[in-house]
């Protein structure tokens, strides 16, 4: 049995986490296998709204299990919140959620790391979500990390103590005002007070070797849903760097996030937006600056489910998605948010990036990094709600028709259709991946 895998093919914020719920009822194991808090994966039903940073989003499934892999990093103070509301609204996280050993943690110093180093960077800022990924992942990278294993084995204080001495060096090495030295508003003594209670708090969450239990589990014939983070516009390879995460957000971050071969991957379903945002810096060819940016924006409810920091708006990019396409091995395409496009007259996507006198439909190492003017196509809106929508014959035609001339742009049909928030609102086109 091969692990299918989920994940975004845009700047992340596509709805991965509501098609994680959709599916998670085909799967027995959903995995996360990167990324951590700066994630936000919103779930809307029953009328209430849920949003996960760093659990599986198939969390409300009772009888699915729900693994957080190696390549995950994990803060106790914001994991241990996180757990609280899922217990707050029924769910019982201690019976059907497991953390792998080799999980690096984000220290309280991690973050002011993370703070620091932004601030010093001025007008040339990544728009870092200041949840110290970065520099946990820097300190992984540099063999200098603490894993949540090593919280079950004496010395784990010490060892703390001695990693927080040289992160203090270099946060001292910025002479940074006294008044930056802030996490969730707590100086660092009172946060770090906090995060060692998370860590208790924590403690009854069964911790595996997650690379053993997913592929026994594989053996054994179970059904495998790999979640990932953020979107492949933010890998750290492939995506608009500096200006990206740093984690692999690819299809291949499966195989070292979750300690599994490369032959063992089956489908893999590619979440997109019918238009593109993005947060923080970087290129946006596509973004749009005008009165129909803000309307997608707030038609769309862009606002970040992490750091609620508004979102830039634009068009929908294709020569960035067929490159994503591409580096995933993409077998479903997944389109999101259709419903924030009801009402509009006419909409477009970029097909084409002009630089000077040429044409390019593809990304490469120095397309983004020069002027580009987007080529735009446009199409006729649908003057009707989709919201209530259940099936590809009450969609309106001109959705329809977009629909299907963007599965052949791509050469790769559309196979889920999301026409609202809820997870009621999918229309599944193609069911027969799932059974």
């Amino acid at each position: 049995m091969k692990i299918d895998v989920l994940l975004g093919l845009q700047w992340g914020d596509e709805g991965k986490g509501k098609i994680t719920d959709v599916l998670t009822p085909s799967y027995d194991i959903i995995a996360r296998f990167q990324g951590g808090p700066n994630a936000g994966h919103t779930l809307e039903f029953n009328g209430m709204k849920h949003v996960l940073h760093t659990i599986p989003s198939g969390i409300f499934h009772p009888g699915k299990i729900n693994v957080i892999g190696n390549g995950v990093v994990i803060d106790a103070y914001i994991f241990a919140r996180e757990l609280q509301k899922l217990r707050e609204r029924g769910a019982k996280p201690e019976l059907n959620l497991l953390i792998s050993k080799r999980a690096h943690l984000i220290l309280p110093t991690h973050r002011l790391i993370d703070i620091v180093e932004e601030a010093s960077k001025g007008k040339s800022k990544i728009g870092s979500t200041l949840k110290g990924i970065g520099p946990t992942y820097t300190d992984k990278t540099g063999r200098h990390g603490l894993r949540i294993g090593d919280t079950q084995y004496p010395g784990f204080r010490d060892k703390y103590e001695a990693l927080k001495k040289q992160h203090m060096r270099i946060i001292e090495s910025f002479n940074p005002d006294p008044s930056m030295l802030m996490i969730e508003n707590m100086p660092l003594e009172e946060y770090e007070r906090h995060w060692f209670e998370s860590i208790e708090y924590i403690s009854d969450i069964k911790l595996i070797d997650s690379e053993i239990f997913i592929n026994k589990s594989m053996r054994e014939g179970k059904k495998i849903l790999a979640e990932g983070a953020q979107g492949t516009l933010l890998d750290v390879d492939f995506g608009t760097y500096p200006y990206v995460t740093s984690s692999s957000t690819i299809s291949a971050g499966v195989c070292s996030g979750l300690g599994i071969s490369p032959h063992n991957v089956g489908r893999v379903f590619g979440v997109f937006k019918a238009y593109c945002t993005r947060v923080g810096g970087g290129p946006f060819p596509t973004e749009l600056f005008d009165e129909t940016g803000d309307r997608l924006r707030k038609l769309g409810h862009e606002f970040g489910s992490t750091t609620g920091r508004p979102r830039r708006c634009g068009w929908l990019d294709l020569p960035a998605l067929k490159y994503s396409v591409m580096l995933n091995g993409v077998t479903d395409l997944v389109m999101m948010k259709v419903d924030v496009l009801d009402g509009f007259e006419t909409f477009s996507i970029g097909v084409g990036y002009k630089i000077g006198q040429e044409i390019l439909d593809f990304p490469g190492y120095d397309t983004l990094n020069q002027e580009i003017e987007p080529v735009l196509e446009h199409f006729p809106g649908w003057h009707t709600p989709v919201t209530g929508c259940t099936s590809w014959e009450e969609l309106p035609e001109n959705l329809r028709s977009f629909t299907t001339a963007l599965g052949e742009k791509l050469e790769l049909p559309v196979s889920v259709i999301s026409v609202g928030p809820n997870r009621s609102q999918t229309i599944i086109l193609d069911s027969s991946n799932l059974k």
